[in-house]
């Protein structure tokens, strides 16, 4: 239980921390709903219940966007995360989990030096001629500081905040366990899979903690597009880099936002913006491995109009089945076939609840909407907008590499039309669904696949003498026990419940009837207004239970 997790002194502080922030951002009922407020308060920590005094200005989605940024790392991690769960949180929610900048205040370089060397192995004379005190950003993970190596090479070191993980892992487990509570007490919360996306966080951040990770991802990035001489990716000095601390080299270049200095300096929009968006195309529809983040701050444009990335902490991957399942999906929404799309989603999303034909039938209207338009009047951004408001509204979760592909494609949009405001990705887009459907119904690819299928059931079969010896193992020592769940399935139990009560109150009431006119024949006993006191009383009794009988039957909207 939560209490416990709080009674520890490792995690106190920082519950106190988090349930102050929400209180005075007007989520009280919130902390007290989790038992924070309590369980801090027992410990012996007064809070403060009084709210923000900006409250009463701010909406709810700027009041949790404030939260995220004020309780710090693993809260602007947790809301990048949100802002790519297009089909779960509505635009206004989206809209501000974008707007949480990963910047915080500079660490002084003083109590970095110890770490730098410690990850260096060295003194810092020894490595660099030059070691800029003065960061050149600084975010909630790491900070950046320009240095130029004894060879007179420009590199960046990228060096992570120290103390981080102890709050992070704090941050973690009451996380995990907020989840637990909150699904137990809100069950309807599970169709959004908290879980899962607090398990991607968790990978995420994790990755993200491990600066040496960021540079393996950005070298297979290098090593998938080397023949595009158009794209650089910065080089790694991997014997300066570890977890802690990694050294890149230093791009010059023109930021992705400075679009004056793109115009002074004489480069091609039009051409970046196509150069740029052909080679995530290639990251995400070739190798399944992509630059998930490929907004205006990551990208460095250069001399003869070539680009750079930076930046590779957050990486998509696609499985070659999911490539292909994206590809089916693009194919029948281009060329009609809403039961098709319709389908896939359901593939992916496990609510049993849907209504398939009304599903259908609006999947349709939205087909139609956009498969009458050319590719070149098309805007990306505004169709999956729309596709992920059809999939709230039906209540449909889309699994966590897909959501984030979504939201890198929307990003991709963004940054080609910040460049060039004719953009349209689905121009490139179409070269490569075409090509990846060609090869999907190709004889080698049927013939693979075959191939796969036939070793899959070769596996099976040869693998049948061992489970079914598992099987009847695991049934001798605990039995079987069978799960059946049928749909609707408590509406008619209750249906038939109701008419079963119903039944046998109209049987006792007869009964009480027949009794009392029995009774009231019968000379003798104790009376009640000149007639007999039991058979008055059976009376008495059989009205009120044909009353209820009658007002039941009425309001579950049955004639009597």
């Amino acid at each position: 239980m939560l209490w416990e997790m709080l009674n520890a002194a490792r995690d106190l502080g920082r519950a106190h921390a988090i349930a102050s922030v929400l209180i005075r951002y007007g989520f009280g009922g919130f902390v007290r709903a989790l038992g924070l407020g309590n369980a801090v308060e027992h410990a012996g920590r007064v809070l403060n219940w009084q709210r923000t005094e900006n409250y009463v200005n701010l909406d709810t989605p700027q009041r949790i966007r404030r939260v995220l940024e004020e309780l710090g790392p693993t809260f602007i991690k947790l809301g990048q995360i949100f802002a790519t769960r297009m089909d779960v949180f509505p635009p206004p929610y989206i809209a501000e989990f974008e707007k949480l900048q990963d910047q915080a205040p500079p660490v002084a370089f003083e109590e970095l030096l110890s770490q730098i060397e410690e990850d260096i192995g060295g003194s810092i004379g020894e490595i660099f001629s030059e070691l800029d005190r003065q960061p050149l950003a600084a975010a909630s993970i790491a900070q950046v500081h320009k240095a130029i190596l004894k060879d007179g090479t420009q590199v960046i070191l990228k060096i992570r905040r120290p103390g981080l993980h102890k709050i992070i892992e704090a941050d973690l487990r009451l996380l995990q366990r907020i989840i637990d509570i909150a699904e137990s007490e809100v069950p309807e919360l599970r169709r959004f899979h908290p879980r899962e996306i607090l398990r991607q966080f968790n990978q995420s951040l994790r990755r993200e903690l491990d600066l040496a990770a960021e540079c393996r991802n950005a070298e297979r990035v290098a090593a998938n597009l080397a023949d595009d001489l158009n794209i650089k990716i910065p080089k790694v000095y991997w014997q300066w880099t570890g977890e802690s601390l990694n050294v890149q080299e230093y791009i010059q270049g023109i930021s992705g936002r400075d679009l004056a200095s793109v115009e002074k300096q004489g480069l091609n929009r039009k051409l970046l913006a196509d150069r740029g968006a052909r080679a995530v195309m290639r990251m995400i529809m070739e190798d399944g491995f992509f630059h998930a983040d490929p907004h205006p701050g990551n990208v460095f444009y250069l001399p003869g109009n070539k680009l750079a990335f930076i930046d590779f902490g957050m990486i998509g991957r696609l499985t070659e089945e999911r490539r292909g399942q994206v590809v089916s999906l693009l194919h029948g929404m281009l060329n009609h076939e809403p039961a098709k799309v319709a389908e896939i989603f359901e593939d992916w999303s496990d609510n049993i609840d849907t209504d398939e034909q009304v599903l259908t039938v609006e999947i349709e209207d939205f087909v139609d909407q956009y498969s009458s338009l050319s590719l070149k009047e098309l805007n990306l951004t505004v169709m999956l907008s729309d596709l992920m408001a059809l999939l709230r509204n039906h209540k449909l979760i889309l699994p966590a590499d897909l959501a984030l592909l979504i939201k890198t494609y929307i990003t991709m949009d963004g940054l080609g039309r910040h460049l060039n405001p004719d953009f349209n990705l689905l121009v490139f887009a179409a070269p490569y669904t075409q090509a990846i459907m060609q090869e999907r119904y190709s004889p080698e690819a049927f013939a693979r696949r075959g191939w796969q299928s036939l070793i899959s059931g070769a596996d099976l079969l040869l693998n049948l003498p061992k489970d079914l010896r598992k099987l009847v193992r695991i049934s001798r020592k605990r039995g079987f026990q069978v799960d059946v769940t049928v749909r609707h399935l408590d509406y008619y139990a209750n249906k038939t419940d109701n008419a079963i009560s119903r039944l046998t109150m109209g049987i006792v009431t007869s009964a009480l009837i027949i009794g009392s006119s029995i009774i009231m024949t019968v000379k003798g006993g104790p009376e009640l207004f000149g007639l007999p006191a039991f058979g008055f009383l059976g009376y008495t009794i059989a009205t009120a239970g044909g009353i209820w009988l009658l007002l039941s039957i009425w309001k579950s909207g049955n004639n009597p």
